[in-house]
């Protein structure tokens, strides 16, 4: 395979000590035209490196000038900034020397009981004891600011060049809302007398009796991005697009070139393959190739990270030991991630860090209640990302012991933890249940038999663990699977399949991929109870959203809460805020499902860490309930699925590197959940369509077919609200069943569909979609892509197969790309067929910003 390498043309050359013997013999004329020759090609070289050069000088002159231009503006901007008028016809800058002054005598002659009073006094005393002196100063001086306006908590000066509120916005979350210009109160403050026998006291006094306050400028903290020029390569974690409003809104600028860059922002990939043309450039020219944890940690610590750190080539960063994963780049976590044993898969499990389970430790049990709790805490607001286990555990011929700790996933060092040994079972019952309630503010036993539960403010949310195994740690691992395929009854080509679903790769992978990948948790072994919490949570606020008319701060703090809780109940090792519908609809809806897919997976696929000599693929295959085998590449089914996929496909894009695909076997399926075939073919309008999946929701498709999207999104795949959602593209089913670059191999799922006599059509979201979920009809919604109908042929029992070539569509302004079917009746879908495919890398185009 040819790899492009841009513009840059490789000549070859031949050493002279490899010269024929023809060219030796050809005497001093062939020297002289050859020396002339490479004289001619040399001259031409140094032209080129010449005019290299002059290019990066001029471009250093221009980058020099500018520069100079700006830091000039932003001096003169403070300049005026501190010659304006604050108040009492004094500058800003006469009034920051006052203050300083005033916080200099107050420091001296009042005590932070004193202070605390004050503030007391004029309804600003729940602040903490590191906040007392500079908020009250603050306030003696500029006047009390007023409640905040978001939740009615206290203001105050960060330091940073703003005003943060210190409340909670709900039991979940600290308040986000921010000013540099707090709205304060005109009239004089009270003034305790407690204070009046100070030595300041008429410093404060006649300063509260001016006509009024002055007003505080805040220097706000330079962005951190300022001045660099950066360049983006290959598939970030977040996309180009995204990058480059980051950057410019934190004072960088995006370069399409490597050409006079400060750094070159790497992927993952290229960081291991070196496969880009921009990565070679950058090394040539010594720029830094860093990697993406430089932006992210710039921008989240609001200062410039030393581009050293972050450098890929010398590999100067830490390897990650004793660093929260939230805080990893997040290739480096992913690495962490899929070789992490995982040390709680469920209920029943004992923490392996307590090491009780060497030594035959159980989870101690009474009255039906297992003492086995795990928790989360998310707060940004409060930098917190924390999780939380503690059990009680009987070690057989030994005592109760009593495990725990709390800490974040990848900060071991720092974690707090503690074991002991406890001869008194009720005693050591009655501290479990003391520390329960001191992390959560609820009672324990409640909770463990009802699920009786109220989130309290700063405190930590239970996991509802189910009692089975995690699959990632109860699934097969790299040294089974051979022995498994070698020892089943099944045909071979079934029993990899079989391998495939039941090993512990592609959970550990999906749970990687949508940060859920703890392995101090078992986010594969949820309880019904959790998901439905998750999913209650989800759609009230997306009903919140949709009523809300409000704007600006309060919105953004509306979304900050629903982010906090999400990865509250589901602990993420990658936090972050909600922006839009679309991100709900990648982080949350569509996560929400899979980690729901997986469980279903843990449960059927159990603990296979013994022997495999007992055939576990055969059992699992039985339990799925849904019969498998493999089509034979002659027969037509095969090659009208061939023709069908090379007809609707495109290649998924990944950076610059464009993906195509071929297939690996193609699978027969007749699922017990689905209605059979001879059911679906008596039904009205029937059609065969792509459906897209993660290798890990295969298992829930076969055991109990496909469900209903569990939300209503003005998204592609949500659109249409709770129904299950097909394609005629296998472009659009490949978005969804693409791997990575590492990890080539997928599913594509094929279902006939009923569509019923009526079909209602759209090409932009539906203002209502619970009427069409009553009504059950068929749904298309009408792509800018659609398969060529002259091409279109009928398979068996008039069942129809769109399996043109894709072409433009009339309907060029809408909000799908490819056309999309929702059909609400799950008796009205059965799967057919899955198809095993490879994505292959075709031939690597220019890298260009995105």
């Amino acid at each position: 395979m040819v790899r492009g390498c841009g513009n840059v043309k490789v000549h070859e050359t031949r050493s002279q000590a490899h010269a024929s013997a023809e060219e030796e013999k050809g005497g001093k004329k062939h020297k002289g035209k050859k020396k002339s020759a490479e004289e001619e090609i040399e001259g031409k070289m140094r032209k080129a490196e010449n005019k290299v050069n002059e290019a990066e000088q001029t471009h250093k002159k221009v980058k020099a000038e500018k520069a100079e231009k700006e830091k000039a503006k932003a001096e003169k901007a403070e300049m005026e900034e501190e010659n304006k008028d604050n108040g009492n016809g004094k500058s800003a800058a006469d009034v920051a020397k006052e203050f300083e002054e005033f916080c200099k005598a107050t420091s001296e002659h009042l005590s932070i009981k004193h202070m605390r009073e004050i503030l007391e006094a004029n309804g600003q005393g729940a602040v903490s004891d590191d906040a007392v002196v500079p908020k009250c100063q603050d306030m003696m001086f500029y006047g009390a600011p007023e409640s905040c306006p978001i939740c009615g908590g206290i203001l105050e000066c960060t330091g940073d060049g703003y005003y943060a509120c210190n409340g909670s916005f709900s039991e979940w979350t600290t308040c986000v809302y921010t000013t540099r210009e707090p709205t304060r109160r005109e009239e004089p403050l009270k003034l305790p007398d407690s204070i009046k026998k100070s030595s300041v006291f008429e410093l404060i006094k006649n300063h509260q009796e001016q006509d009024k306050f002055p007003t505080r400028t805040l220097n706000p903290r330079s962005k951190p991005l300022a001045g660099k020029l950066i360049c983006l390569s290959g598939r970030l974690s977040r996309t180009h697009h995204y990058w480059k409003s980051k950057i410019e809104e934190h004072g960088g600028k995006v370069a399409n070139s490597v050409l006079g860059a400060t750094c070159l922002v790497v992927s993952p990939t290229e960081q291991e393959r070196w496969g880009s043309s921009k990565v070679v450039e950058a090394m040539e020219r010594g720029v830094l190739v860093v990697r993406e944890a430089w932006l992210s940690d710039s921008i989240d610590k609001q200062e410039t990270q030393p581009l050293e750190a972050y450098d890929v080539v010398s590999d100067l960063s830490v390897e990650g030991k004793g660093i929260p994963w939230d805080k990893q780049d997040p290739s480096e976590e992913a690495l962490e991630s899929i070789s992490a044993e995982i040390k709680l898969y469920g209920k029943r499990g004992v923490y392996k860090d307590s090491k009780l389970q060497e030594q035959g430790g159980r989870i101690y049990e009474k009255d039906g209640i297992l003492y086995n709790c795990a928790f989360s805490n998310s707060d940004r607001g409060r930098c917190l990302n924390d999780y939380c286990i503690l059990q009680l555990i009987m070690v057989p011929e030994s005592h109760l012991h009593l495990y725990y700790k709390k800490g974040r996933v990848g900060d071991d060092p720092r974690a707090e933890e503690r074991l002991e040994e406890w001869q008194d079972v009720d005693a050591a019952v009655k501290e479990f249940m003391r520390l329960f309630e001191e992390l959560t503010g609820n009672e324990f036993e409640p909770w463990e038999r009802k699920k009786k539960f109220q989130k309290k403010y700063l405190k930590f949310y239970p996991i509802g663990m189910d009692d089975g195994v995690d699959v990632r740690y109860g699934g097969l691992g790299l040294r089974q699977q051979g022995v498994a395929v070698t020892h089943c009854k099944l045909e071979p080509l079934v029993a990899n399949f079989m391998k495939v679903l039941c090993s512990q790769e592609i959970y550990r992978y999906a749970m990687m991929e949508m940060g859920l990948d703890s392995p101090d948790l078992p986010m594969g072994m949820l309880s019904d109870i959790h998901l439905k919490t998750c999913e209650e949570v989800l759609q009230n606020f997306i009903e919140t959203v949709n009523s809300t008319k409000e704007t600006g701060m309060n919105t953004m703090a509306v979304w900050s809460d629903f982010s906090q809780r999400w990865f509250t109940l589901l602990h993420s090792t990658r936090p972050f805020i909600f922006r839009d519908h679309q991100d709900i609809a990648e982080h949350a809806a569509a996560t929400l499902e899979s980690v729901r897919d997986i469980t279903l997976a843990s449960h059927l696929i159990g603990d296979l860490t013994g022997s495999t000599l007992d055939d576990p693929l055969f059992d699992r295959y039985k339990k799925l309930g849904c019969s498998i085998s493999p089509l034979e590449k002659e027969t037509n089914d095969y090659k009208m699925i061939l023709k069908y996929l090379d007809k609707t496909y495109e290649p998924v894009k990944v950076g610059a590197i464009s993906y195509g695909v071929s297939v690996d076997n193609i699978f027969a399926v007749e699922p017990s959940a689905c209605p059979s075939y001879d059911e679906i073919k008596r039904l009205p309008n029937k059609i065969l369509l792509w459906c897209g999946t993660r290798s890990s929701n295969l298992m829930r498709h076969l055991t109990k077919g496909p469900l209903r999207a569990i939300c209503s999104l003005p998204v592609p795949g949500y659109m249409f609200g709770r129904g299950i959602v097909c394609s005629d593209a296998a472009a659009e089913a490949a978005r969804y069943g693409f791997t990575a670059v590492d990890r080539p191999e997928g599913f594509l799922v094929l279902a006939i569909a009923s569509l019923g006599d009526q079909v209602t059509e759209f090409k932009s979201p539906p203002e209502e979609t619970k009427p069409l979920e009553e009504k059950q009809l068929g749904v298309k919604g009408l792509g800018r892509k659609v398969p060529d109908e002259n091409e279109h042929v009928l398979w068996k029992d008039d069942i129809k197969v769109p399996c043109g070539r894709l072409i433009p569509s009339e309907h060029k302004d809408s909000a799908l790309e490819y056309n999309e079917y929702c059909i609400y009746d799950p008796n009205k879908v059965s799967l057919r067929f899955l198809v095993g495919v490879k994505y292959e890398e075709k031939d690597v185009e220019m890298d260009t910003a995105e």
